[in-house]
């Protein structure tokens, strides 16, 4: 029986980030050189830090067990919370469908297309928070303050998303429609408005979740929902019915996560 000599294997290897050995070490020292740098120049009070660690632990301390006993209390800011998040996302999502066509490159002018896109990227800029503290000086304190401020954090999102959907049909169902005669508006509605839908359900449906988690974060800076009365709470130095609000928004996003995810599988 013949024996033939083992072939040697080959053995891949990813390429590397940097091909040049030399340039990368260059970056990987300037990196940890940066790094470094920074952390040394960063004003960091050490004594704060330590005394801060022992705050902490007064916080968390006082923190448990939670305190549910204002339950009416919780119940009416986390109702307001939800009542922002879907106002939010219902003028949101109408807003956001007329700007992202406006923002799709392959079904308007160019001059539409632009404003399209400065719009959305204007709506991308700011954090919500700073979005909503506008909004604060603007109409004032309350949930009409939230509303807004995702209402411009909802177009940030969705809008973008849509116009690239928009951007990825399938353009022979407008074609076939544009050689029929077919006006512009019919084209829109009857070549373009079925392939996008179910992306259109998938993105309000997390929106809607995402506006709740972010209802929590606008209203600690005054603009209404769960947020404010957590915010009142740690002024008023009620740790554990903080903890009993962080307990309640935590449960509720998991169950809106929860929830959300099953109708999502299902489109």
């Amino acid at each position: 029986m013949s024996t033939q000599p083992a072939m040697p294997r080959d053995h891949w290897r990813k390429p590397s980030f940097i091909a040049n050995p030399l340039l990368r070490w260059v970056v990987y020292g300037g990196a940890i050189f940066y790094v470094v740098w920074t952390l040394a120049w960063l004003p960091i009070d050490w004594v704060r830090v330590a005394e801060g660690v022992e705050r902490a632990g007064r916080i968390f301390g006082g923190a448990f067990p939670p305190s549910f006993e204002r339950s009416g209390l919780l119940i009416d800011g986390f109702l307001e919370s939800l009542k922002i998040a879907i106002l939010a996302t219902f003028g949101g999502v109408i807003l956001s469908i007329p700007i992202a066509f406006m923002a799709a490159r392959n079904i308007v002018p160019l001059p539409v297309f632009y404003l399209g896109r400065a719009i959305i990227i204007v709506a991308r800029s700011f954090h919500p928070v700073i979005v909503a503290i506008i909004f604060v000086k603007a109409v004032g304190f309350g949930p009409l303050a939230g509303v807004l401020t995702l209402i411009v954090y909802s177009i940030g999102f969705v809008a973008k998303m849509l116009a690239e959907r928009i951007e990825e049909i399938d353009f022979g169902q407008v074609e076939a429609m544009r050689a029929a005669g077919a006006p512009y508006l019919s084209t829109l509605i009857y070549a373009v408005v079925p392939q996008i839908m179910p992306r259109q359900v998938g993105l309000t449906i997390y929106q809607l979740d995402s506006n709740l988690r972010a209802s929590a974060v606008v209203g600690i800076v005054g603009a209404g929902g769960i947020g404010s009365t957590l915010a009142n709470a740690f002024g008023r130095y009620d740790y554990d019915f903080a903890l009993a609000i962080t307990m309640v928004i935590v449960a509720a996003i998991l169950l809106s996560e929860a929830v959300s995810g099953q109708i999502r599988k299902r489109l």
